[in-house]
């Protein structure tokens, strides 16, 4: 039977490329999504793939949608945390409203989700989990103390809970995507962009389809000896 795979944001952007790939590997999918009801209802036209709507910052939201998704189409085996928001301002006109959002939905939807599935995986002794965090997460980025901050906790989160899964055959791994082509960075002006591809060793932004391929391999049965760890793709603008 084809595992199951939940991906949080899976309807959009990098998102749906990795609910895409992991079908695409043969996995059952379940994406979740916030609040754009008609990029979601596109999205599952487009693909079969049932899209689920909650807030992945509220625990109570995450623990009911994981129970109903088993529910009606088996354990959760593959989560992917990948459901992101930006709130970007310079500290001192960040407000604690626009911390406190970028927080708990980036960082604080990792222990939500990962809570709600952790007891059956580690029961069951299986599981993949792929959290996804950022370069800016690794490297800082002006103007996104919170997103930063958020996406570098991840980077933690993730390699505390692999040591916690490490015997019951859980792996936790993290991805920490570069630039990508999505509609977040299109919106940056375009002589800004261009200086951000000019950093890029590779001499192009990333596409949603690179960071898919990346989640589809550490998801994978025979990634068991993969855990604990970043797996940066960002076309070698930040190494380390």
């Amino acid at each position: 039977m084809a595992r199951l795979a939940v991906v949080t944001g899976g309807t959009r952007g990098i998102g749906a490329a990795i609910s895409k790939g992991l079908m695409a590997a043969g996995r059952k999918v379940v994406a979740t999504y916030g609040g754009n009801d008609e990029a979601a209802q596109a999205f599952s036209a487009e693909t079969g793939i049932p899209a689920v709507k909650f807030d992945v910052s509220d625990f109570d939201a995450c623990v009911e949608a994981v129970k109903r998704v088993e529910a009606e189409h088996g354990p959760v085996e593959i989560l992917v945390n990948n459901a992101g928001i930006t709130r970007d301002a310079m500290l001192r006109k960040q407000t604690r409203e626009m911390w406190d959002a970028v927080i708990d939905t980036n960082l604080g939807s990792c222990f939500n989700m990962c809570k709600a599935v952790w007891d059956g995986m580690t029961g069951r002794k299986f599981g993949r989990i792929v959290n996804i965090g950022s370069i800016n997460g690794q490297a800082g980025q002006l103007g996104q103390v919170n997103y930063a901050a958020a996406k570098s906790g991840i980077h933690g989160f993730t390699k505390a809970l692999a040591q916690e899964g490490a015997r019951a055959q859980v792996t936790v791994n993290a991805i920490a995507p570069g630039y990508v082509d999505t509609e977040m960075v299109r919106a940056v002006p375009a002589d800004v962009l261009e200086k951000i591809v000019a950093r890029i060793p590779r001499g192009r932004l990333g596409t949603a389809d690179d960071i898919a391929r990346g989640v589809v391999f550490l998801t994978a049965d025979d990634a068991d000896f993969i855990t604990g760890s970043t797996l940066s793709i960002n076309g070698g603008q930040h190494m380390y």
